[in-house]
């Protein structure tokens, strides 16, 4: 084989190589929003049921639960009461006309939390999986943070909560610096480096994906 073959060879390989380096340069950060948004949205669904579930239990003994496992144990076996139709409306009637005429009915009936969450359409886990609520997605079983008082505000005590998943936790597996770049890039931003909902020292139950 001629030198020259060699070389166009050579130079061929390179190219190829150098190509490689580029596309993966490229693709890198977009494989890891990729993988990192695809993780986000379960951490993110997980504590919107959380929340639905800590703002049932304030209804029902108001203040937030402080405990995950407890308000895990709340779903599960806990009671609320909500107001019940009994009966069936006539096409011909409204409801009010029902309830007047005595043909339906309301009553205030105690039942399981997620029952009336479901029927409110404000859960989004099978109530069949309610035990791994409690534990961060892709976190190898670690359970979310939980903290819960009363803060004073403007001389009235009010309950507040929070709930934390730290960005290492749900990004077990995934490159590290990655992680390390994007966790700068939010503090940077002055933005919590991870997922949350609510704030242990202000009365607001909003997530910080909101």
């Amino acid at each position: 084989m001629k030198v020259r073959n060699i070389i166009s060879i050579l130079l061929i390989i390179a190219i190829i190589g150098l190509a490689y380096v580029v596309y993966s340069s490229i693709m890198r950060p977009v494989k890891f929003d990729r993988e990192y948004n695809k993780r986000s949205a379960e951490v993110i669904n997980k504590l919107k049921d959380l929340r639905s579930l800590q703002e049932t239990y304030k209804s029902t003994y108001g203040k937030f639960c402080g405990n995950i496992d407890s308000l895990i144990l709340f779903a599960e076996v806990g009671k609320v009461n909500t107001v019940k139709k009994f009966g069936t409306i006539p096409d011909s009637l409204t409801e009010s006309q029902a309830l007047k005429a005595g043909i339906i009915k309301r009553d205030t009936v105690a039942v399981n939390p997620l029952e009336k969450l479901l029927e409110e359409k404000k859960f989004i886990t099978n109530p069949k999986n309610i035990s791994e609520l409690k534990y961060i997605p892709f976190s190898n079983n670690e359970p979310f943070n939980l903290k819960a008082t009363i803060v004073t505000k403007s001389g009235v005590e009010v309950p507040t909560f929070e709930i934390t998943a730290d960005i290492f936790s749900y990004t077990k597996g995934m490159d590290e610096q990655d992680v390390v770049n994007r966790k700068a890039d939010l503090e940077d931003k002055n933005r919590y480096p991870g997922w949350k909902v609510g704030d242990i020292d202000q009365p607001i139950t909003d997530g910080n994906w909101e």
